[in-house]
């Protein structure tokens, strides 16, 4: 039936598109954001999106007869009967163009009766359901010459082309394949390059949804929910990078963290069984010269996995055993759960259980499922009363002194059987259903305890999550999982931060080492090598697997894993300034060579190879046995690091990389912050920094603060800029709130290092 076209009408910056038996509202929120949105009758607020982000846009509607015509300065929407749109940027190259003709569904040479039999014995039939009243699916043409990237934490490779994908957290303890369309974390957001022209999509529907990117068919892909309103934004800019920062703006950017989040950290389900076991690992790092930050305690720490507890059988005093190990310069992160132990002596579900904190059945009835604590609740909280009161429990954590606060288990993860689509969970002060809530569960989880340590600890909260939503970047870092010590594993690792990070999801990381299965003391010293610049840098494994700490595997790897962890520390101010710039711009320390390249075809579906910032390019050797490989070198020229040797770029090379190497390239005429060598970061400032240039001459801007609480958001930071070449070199304050400034400041030339000295009288640097 023809829909027809039957005008518009312009409120502010929302233009409501009328059709013959339908609307669609468009609104401008910037030149670049154009949200379009369908009533489908569904109530709540954004959970990605908080406050109010349109700003003032000058835009056009025009009636060109057979279309309307909404132009702003980047974006151009022309729009057509049946609720059909098409999308180009300010130039008109086509960027999201509706596809005209009807889905074509794979022919797998099932009928009923088979598809029935494959599904009974638990093998995924693929492509959503349209069995659902409220179901509703989106098509869009694709090009010949179009990739596309993002969806967070997905399997597979970086150009997510030809896959499906659904958006349910799902915790899965097989091992990750590329044939998985879901995992912890729901991030409908992607991004394209359509013949080079990028762009990008974010469907905010907390429902389950599921995107076919081209599996189908080449010719389309497809976003389908069951149920939710349409709402998605449309994303323009110029550049790939452009997206990912208008992107973010949309979202929230992911916070300054303290600095020493950037150290190494230890972790192992096991651990915690007891102090003496914990201390063990503490010693080793020590004696054996490896820099390490934070220990992580697993689940065994708590009074029979009761959350917000601790064993005071095995843990006496765990206040005084937390400040041990921090004169020992180790941080302490424990893991917490939202399942609450059914028991009627416990605090927490007492509590829970007297206020109604916790979701119920349909009968009004509190859920009840089995987690590792055996039967539990779970806390509601898509209620503001609940999460306040989870962030009130942290206190319990922050007054033994633990650093931060690891929430897993929070797709939510369930034992006996996922939670039924029909139990109540609140959608903010509506009643609403699991169905709904699922996918922001972790995220409201997350909010709740970064809002607990900011209240308790006045500390930027060092929060770490596996389930997510989009716009969870701004409460909490992430890692990918329950992955496994596989080769495989190690390869996905560069996809997967990099598509977590275009994602918004910036600070990430993959357990090093892989978490289940046995590591071998080379994968082990490919990973620790591969996983350098990944903001997230932790080695964590499972109960029950092979010890995977370095000493373990004895020499070499020993040698070259301390290796690596120094020369981390070495990058640290390099890897900080980097968060800083995330928090003006989105972008992150890892990088896909494809977000900095987006104009070289070669780029676009690289997997083994990665960027930091700008700046460092990074080729792992992420397979077994191999002690040469080719690396890419885009447009510029490189500076090998290990060796100073130049190479033009546009090409590759072919590289040698025994077991102790990992290739690392420079950009020429790039100046970068060296630390100092150090067995963890102190919380009192550097008097000191090193800043080494690689080139000719070059400019760089340093970010300095306390590195632990909010202060610098009330100007007390300092910005350095430091210009140098061959002749010489210049410091200059750009910014100077921070009155920790480094009393010398070296600069490390080709054939010179020059030494500046602070005077406090002109609050400037002198060379000496």
């Amino acid at each position: 039936m023809n829909n027809q076209l039957r005008g518009y009408a312009i409120v502010d910056q929302k233009i409501t598109i009328n059709y013959q038996n339908s609307s669609i509202v468009l609104s401008v929120i910037t030149p670049e954001i154009i949200r379009v949105f369908q009533d489908h009758g569904e109530k709540g607020a954004s959970y990605a999106i908080e406050g109010n982000k349109t700003i003032k846009t000058n835009f056009t509607v025009l009636d060109h007869g057979d279309h309307l015509e909404l132009t702003t300065a980047a974006l151009i929407v022309k729009i057509y009967d049946n609720e059909k749109m098409d999308v180009y940027d300010k130039e008109g190259h086509p960027l999201v163009i509706d596809y005209q003709g009807k889905r074509t569904p794979i022919d797998r040479g099932l009928d009923e009766a088979h598809a029935k039999l494959v599904a009974a014995e638990g093998h995924d039939i693929a492509g959503g359901s349209d069995q659902d009243k409220t179901y509703f699916e989106v098509i869009k043409s694709l090009a010949t010459d179009e990739q596309i990237y993002g969806l967070g934490d997905k399997t597979g490779y970086l150009n997510k082309r030809g896959y499906e994908y659904d958006n349910w957290n799902t915790d899965n303890p097989a091992p990750q394949v590329e044939s998985f369309t879901r995992l912890y974390k729901s991030i409908p957001f992607m991004l394209g390059l359509k013949n080079g022209h990028p762009y990008g999509l974010f469907f905010d529907n907390p429902y389950r949804s599921h995107l076919d990117l081209g599996k189908e068919n080449a010719n389309y892909y497809f976003y389908s929910a069951v149920a939710g309103n349409l709402d998605y934004y449309i994303i323009g800019g110029p550049h790939l990078r452009d997206i990912v920062t208008n992107y973010t703006y949309l979202t929230g950017r992911v916070p300054l963290s303290q600095k020493w989040v950037l150290g190494y950290q230890q972790s192992r389900w096991g651990y915690s069984v007891s102090p003496e076991k914990v201390q063990e690992i503490a010693t080793k790092l020590r004696e054996n010269d490896l820099p390490c930050d934070v220990i992580h305690f697993d689940i065994d720490y708590m009074d029979g996995y009761r959350v917000f507890t601790w064993n005071k059988e095995k843990f006496t005093d765990p206040q005084a055993f937390v400040s041990k190990l921090r004169d020992q310069g180790f941080r302490v992160m424990p893991i917490i759960d939202p399942g609450v132990k059914q028991d009627k002596k416990y605090k927490i579900y007492k509590e829970g259980i007297k206020k109604g904190y916790f979701v119920k059945n349909p009968d009004g009835t509190v859920y009840v499922n089995k987690v590792w604590p055996g039967d539990a609740v779970f806390p509601d909280f898509g209620r503001e009363e609940v999460q306040q009161w989870w962030a009130d429990n942290c206190k319990y954590l922050v007054d033994t002194g633990t650093a931060g606060i690891w929430d897993d288990m929070n797709e939510p993860a369930s034992f006996e059987g996922e939670i039924p689509d029909n139990i109540v969970f609140s959608d903010g002060k509506y009643p609403s259903t699991h169905k709904k809530l699922h996918n922001v569960y972790g995220h409201n989880m997350a909010k709740a305890t970064y809002n607990g340590l900011k209240k308790y600890s006045h500390k930027r909260p060092y929060v770490i999550t596996r389930a997510a939503y989009a716009g969870t970047q701004k409460y909490s870092t992430v890692w990918t999982g329950d992955n496994q010590s596989l080769w495989p594993h190690l390869q996905m690792m560069i996809p997967q931060l990099c598509n977590l990070g275009m994602s918004g999801f910036t600070f990430a990381g993959t357990d090093i080492g892989g978490f289940g299965a046995d590591a071998t003391a080379e994968m082990l010293t490919r990973w620790i090598e591969a996983a350098l610049f990944s903001p997230l840098y932790r080695n964590h494994a499972s109960m029950g697997t092979r010890a995977q700490e370095p000493w373990v595997f004895g020499e070499p790897t020993l040698s070259i894993y301390r290796k690596y962890l120094k020369l981390r520390y070495r990058f640290i101010p390099f890897l900080y300034d980097l968060c800083y710039k995330e928090t003006k711009n989105g972008l992150g320390i890892m990088r896909p060579l494809v977000l900095n390249y987006d104009q070289d075809p070669t780029v676009r579906t690289m997997n083994d190879e990665y960027m930091v910032g700008d700046e460092l390019l990074v080729a792992p050797v992420v397979q077994e046995g191999q002690n040469t490989r080719a690396v890419y070198l885009p447009a510029g020229e490189w500076i090998d690091f290990w060796n100073g040797v130049e190479y033009a770029g546009k090409r590759s090379i072919l590289v040698e990389a025994p077991i102790d190497k990992l290739p690392l390239f420079v950009k020429k005429n790039t100046i970068i912050p060296w630390g100092p060598e150090v067995s963890h970061i102190s919380d009192e400032p550097n008097e000191t920094m090193t800043f080494r240039l690689y080139g000719q001459n070059a400019s760089y801007i340093h970010y300095q603060d306390n590195g632990l609480d909010f202060a610098y958001q009330s100007g007390e930071y300092n910005l350095y800029q430091i210009k140098a070449s061959q002749n010489g070199a210049t410091i200059d304050m750009l910014h100077n709130g921070y009155d920790k400034n480094y009393r010398k400041i070296f600069v490390e030339l080709n054939d010179q290092k020059l030494t500046f000295e602070f005077d406090p009288q002109t609050q400037t640097y002198v060379q000496q």
